[in-house]
């Protein structure tokens, strides 16, 4: 399904980084609207007007498709970063409670 990106900042990012020379000037309230497949992102630039008038779920096609290397790192996938979280959790034997299988007494831990 497509995403809807609306903030200017991150637009304006996503085409500095594909180097691509593309002018916001001439929309008054642009929305990026793209997919990530595989390792492409296919988008399509649209007024916010437009796409709020017949809906996301109608936009079944794209302008222009784009490496996802190039591409800003917001646009991944957000089912990858779910996982990204978990590495920066600090545990300990209290909250694993692997003393206790161990058989380890509180003064060895």
């Amino acid at each position: 399904m497509m995403t809807a990106e609306k903030d200017r900042n991150r637009i304006n990012e996503f085409f500095e980084l594909t180097s691509l020379d593309f002018n916001l000037r001439k929309f008054h309230k642009p929305v990026l609207v793209y997919e990530v497949v595989e390792d492409k992102v296919r988008y399509s630039l649209w007024e916010e007007e437009l796409l709020d008038r017949f809906g996301l779920k109608n936009v079944d096609g794209w302008d222009a498709t784009e490496d996802v290397i190039f591409c800003p790192d917001w646009m991944q996938k957000k089912e990858e970063d779910e996982y990204d979280d978990e590495d920066d959790e600090d545990l300990d034997l209290d909250d694993l409670d692997l003393a206790k299988d161990l058989g380890l007494d509180d003064d060895d831990v």
